[in-house]
């Protein structure tokens, strides 16, 4: 859907207004109890991790990570780079000696990156609305200068893992694979899509959604691929984020929902519903490209999915290597 065609669904000039209702219409906020900290990933239990695992057939695996080196698509908008990699031992140090005995040389390195420059989950401590967290907690009580005290991204480090779908709505509604800049994707689009692909979306699946951005990207160059137009998620699919109860949902573009966004001086609308209020986890810049094709090829686009990021304690987003199995 068109920029144009968004105007006769949502009123462009009252984002505050269009936020604030879909806030009440789709909290989770209480739903499992004061303390939780999981949101959507509640409905990620043991009998869907088994109904994913009966998943893997052929054994092939599908990395959906991009890579993490300073080639990346980062471009220092609010201080976010591309990884730094540092060489702390090389083969050099080994061959003139490092003080081992018996001849016993190594290589080590470090890596300078925010957590949020290439594949990565946010988590539920990473948007708040009004000063508000997930399940109605004070944001400045959630995240202090040391990080996310409540909702650290660790606390998901066990979780996500399970049946995922691929929406390939590049292929199904765009052309040539591809889904313009600026496309918003509805909950038409979705249905279509699944319809296409002969699958199913529901509670505590794991929804990966390629728009075929990635893509042009990597024909292109990167260019504005980090914060720049896209194609991605409409406002209007806030309810169905949340009726569906699926756990999670990632996308091949930067900030999975449709950008410019559909609203005038707004920015980021969705997510400020989709994390503090459904409590729904966001995963940005995936590569689907090698699983679409896959899937394509075998008619099959549902598949076992582990995607744990990594237990950075306090993080309020962090790097994953998505790994899919059919």
């Amino acid at each position: 859907m068109t920029r144009a065609e968004t105007e006769s669904i949502v009123d462009r000039t009252d984002p505050e207004g269009a936020i604030a209702a879909a806030a009440a219409r789709c909290s989770n906020a209480g739903r499992w109890g004061p303390d939780d900290v999981l949101g959507t990933l509640n409905f990620l239990d043991d009998a869907k991790r088994v109904e994913g695992a009966r998943l893997v057939r052929r054994g092939a695996a599908f990395s959906l990570a991009q890579r993490f080196d300073a080639h990346g698509p980062q471009n220092g908008w609010r201080r976010r780079t591309n990884p730094v990699h540092t060489m702390l031992d090389t083969g050099l140090d080994a061959e003139r000696g490092q003080g081992f005995p018996h001849g016993l040389g190594g290589a080590d390195d470090v890596v300078f990156m925010p957590l949020q420059c290439s594949t990565q989950w946010d988590g539920l401590g990473h948007i708040f609305d009004h000063g508000m967290a997930y399940n109605g907690r004070s944001a400045g009580d959630v995240v202090t200068s040391e990080g996310d005290q409540v909702t650290g991204i660790e606390t998901a480090a066990a979780h996500i893992a399970g049946r995922a779908v691929l929406l390939d709505a590049g292929r199904v509604v765009g052309t040539g694979g591809e889904l313009p800049d600026g496309f918003a994707i509805t909950v038409e689009h979705l249905a279509a899509t699944a319809a296409a692909h002969g699958v199913t979306v529901g509670r505590g699946d794991i929804v990966c959604v390629r728009t075929g951005r990635l893509t042009r990207a990597r024909r292109q160059g990167w260019g504005e691929y980090a914060g720049g137009p896209a194609p991605g998620m409409s406002f209007t699919t806030a309810d169905w984020l949340h009726d569906t109860q699926i756990a999670a949902i990632a996308t091949d573009t930067w900030g999975v929902e449709v950008r410019p966004n559909e609203f005038d001086e707004a920015f980021q609308p969705l997510h400020q519903v989709a994390i503090p209020h459904i409590g729904l986890f966001l995963g940005e810049m995936w590569d689907l490209d090698a699983l679409a094709a896959d899937c394509a090829a075998d008619g099959r686009y549902d598949f076992w999915l582990t995607a744990a990021p990594i237990p950075v304690t306090g993080a309020v987003g962090a790097p994953v290597n998505p790994l899919a199995v059919k």
